[in-house]
């Protein structure tokens, strides 16, 4: 895999660490492989300062171990790993819809079916990278929403565990998210908080299997 230009990139360690977790969740970087820091840092044409801050971000996350003078090693990913996340995200992103219900503005809900209907023309269009920016932007206005800013904080960290650009591509994907999303948004509509909490966690718990049987496919997953 060549690696993107990261040279005038601002925020180089995010950077890092996104390429190094895709790495690791498409079987580039397979569990037992060692990440070497200079290494890493000479392939990207970067200094080791945030190749460094990626690393030690991504041992934070699980997802790599330290060993002296070895490097950073990649952890094997679990099922249980996936489904322990999504039950995370359902449950904070369940609490962020319920919130959002209360409050969201006719505004926000005009822009939400906006991108919604994008959405969906992403998926009809087999436009994945379209697909991903407005799955997020659905997300991303749910959640400002909901005017819980330690709340989407923690969500966004989760996030980061799952890779948004498999979903586009798993099979009966694009129709279950259309169906989910259109629930949540009638639930915001309604403003009914518990209705939305449940439409949110229902749909972000059902985001696992995917996630899991395309990592299973690429051998990511044993």
């Amino acid at each position: 895999m060549s690696a993107p230009d990261f040279t005038a990139r601002p925020q180089l360690a995010e950077d890092v660490a996104r390429l190094i977790r895709r790495r690791i969740f498409d079987g580039t970087y397979p569990a037992g492989k060692y990440i070497r820091l200079e290494q890493l840092a000479a392939e990207l044409g970067i200094s080791v300062t945030p190749v460094r801050e990626a690393l030690f971000g991504l041992r934070t996350e699980g997802l790599l171990t330290q060993q002296p003078r070895r490097g950073f090693l990649v952890l094997p990913v679990t099922r249980r790993d996936i489904d322990d996340v999504a039950g995370v995200q359902a449950h904070i992103g369940g609490q962020l819809a319920a919130r959002a219900a209360g409050q969201i503005t006719d505004e926000q809900l005009l822009e939400l079916d906006q991108i919604q209907r994008q959405l969906e023309g992403a998926y009809a269009q087999g436009d994945h990278d379209g697909a991903v920016r407005f799955n997020h932007a659905f997300h991303r206005l749910v959640n400002r929403a909901a005017e819980s800013p330690k709340l989407a904080q923690l969500m966004s960290q989760i996030t980061r565990y799952a890779l948004e650009s498999v979903y586009p591509m798993a099979e009966g994907w694009p129709e279950q998210a259309t169906h989910d999303h259109r629930r949540i948004l009638a639930a915001l509509e309604e403003h009914d908080g518990e209705v939305a909490r449940a439409a949110m966690a229902e749909h972000l718990c059902a985001a696992s299997k995917p996630l899991t049987d395309h990592l299973e496919r690429l051998g990511v997953i044993q």
